[in-house]
């Protein structure tokens, strides 16, 4: 802190070990906030009307400019600096999340008696209703036709877009000269591109596209630059960025959501219940865990685990032989004027008689040979009398 207590030094706090970056975690909330003007100071002006009717949904008048009204080709009369404007109100001991949405357009006059928040939202902390920004207002289901206002709690929008650049030199000293403007009111993604930092430049056509961490950052942004100028004294035109059609973007940012809702999972559950359950698993696995609960084998050890394992995988896999079912009969084939079927009562009733004794077959006699028929009219059989 300074002699004079009123602005406390930037603290430099070492990322992780992965990475080379450092994080500068900005402190102004051991001072009173500031008034940033004095009632009246700020003019409110109307808006021109250019058109028979007022539509209240987009606040501009039908048939006039097809952008937020908010983002009028009139700058702004104030500025939020958060190094100077930034500190404690009366929100910070009743409990309120939101911030002023006055402080963040930089014309707020109540200072440390405001209700709401002079300072940057904080992505660590949740707000009460995730259906309201930042500055506590109502999302909507869709955006609106020109990006403006609030936003939609259906999709989580990191991006703005920036219009009305004045291009200085090449792409990336533009890129420079927008990301030193808008940094200061969130931390801005890192990419694999040339600068390292997800602020994409449309060169000669005076548009840009930043991304911030957090959505809340990207919502306080969007407020806080709407009708600023850069370095060349232009007129910002900030709006809501579409959605990325590239495939690769939209794994990219379904993977992150998923990571984040594992992290809320994660700190949720309690640590008992998460030690208890890698326990229960080791024990099954048949692993050896240390103090802090991480597997301790050998390379070797490991292997013959991880054959051990296998062999337990494959053997459960590895389907049951199945009985061996007698060939099928192949049905009798008839024999002379005997169908199959009698053959079948025959070989039954044979069987059954074979169990009862195996009486001996009745032996009937066999019947006299009829007479051979003779041929003719056979009159020789009445015993007529012969002629000499």
């Amino acid at each position: 802190m300074s002699s004079n207590g009123t602005e406390t030094e930037t603290a430099v706090v070492p990322a992780p070990a992965s990475s080379a970056l450092v994080k500068k975690v900005k402190k102004y909330m051991n001072r009173p906030a500031r008034k940033q003007v004095k009632p009246g100071e700020v003019e409110k002006k109307e808006t021109p009307q250019t058109g028979k009717e007022y539509n209240i949904w987009y606040n501009k008048w039908a048939g006039g400019d097809r952008e937020d009204s908010y983002s009028n080709k009139v700058k702004s009369q104030t500025r939020c600096n958060i190094k100077r404007d930034a500190g404690i109100t009366r929100a910070n001991t009743t409990g309120n999340k939101y911030c002023c949405l006055f402080f963040a357009r930089g014309c707020c006059p109540y200072g440390w008696e405001c209700e709401y928040l002079h300072c940057l939202p904080d992505p660590e902390n949740a707000l009460p209703d995730s259906s309201k920004d930042c500055f506590a207002r109502d999302k909507f289901a869709d955006y609106r036709d020109d990006m403006g206002g609030v936003g939609s709690f259906n999709r989580q929008n990191r991006t703005l877009y920036v219009g009305r650049i004045k291009e200085t030199g090449t792409g990336l000293e533009t890129e420079e000269v927008v990301r030193r403007h808008f940094k200061e009111f969130g931390e801005i993604e890192r990419d694999d591109s040339e600068t390292g930092w997800a602020v994409k430049v449309l060169q000669y056509r005076s548009v840009a596209f930043v991304t911030y961490k957090s959505e809340l950052h990207a919502q306080f942004a969007k407020e806080a630059m709407a009708c600023q100028s850069l370095d060349n004294d232009e007129i910002l035109n900030v709006r809501w960025a579409t959605e990325d059609p590239n495939p690769v973007s939209k794994v990219n940012e379904k993977r992150r959501l998923e990571e984040i809702g594992q992290e809320v999972i994660r700190g949720k559950i309690d640590p008992k219940v998460v030690d208890a359950m890698r326990t229960i698993r080791a024990l099954e696995d048949g692993d050896i865990l240390d103090e802090d609960g991480n597997i301790v084998s050998d390379d070797e050890e490991d292997g013959e685990e991880r054959g051990a394992k296998r062999r337990r995988i494959e053997a459960a896999e590895e389907p049951s032989p199945e009985p061996e079912m007698p060939p099928p009969q192949e049905p009798l084939k008839p024999l002379g004027l005997l169908s199959s079927d009698t053959l079948e009562g025959l070989k039954y009733f044979a069987e059954i008689r074979k169990k009862h004794g195996g009486a001996p077959p009745l032996v009937t006699k066999p019947r006299a040979a009829a007479p051979p028929v003779q041929a003719g009219l056979g009159l020789g059989g009445y015993a007529s009398d012969e002629e000499d």
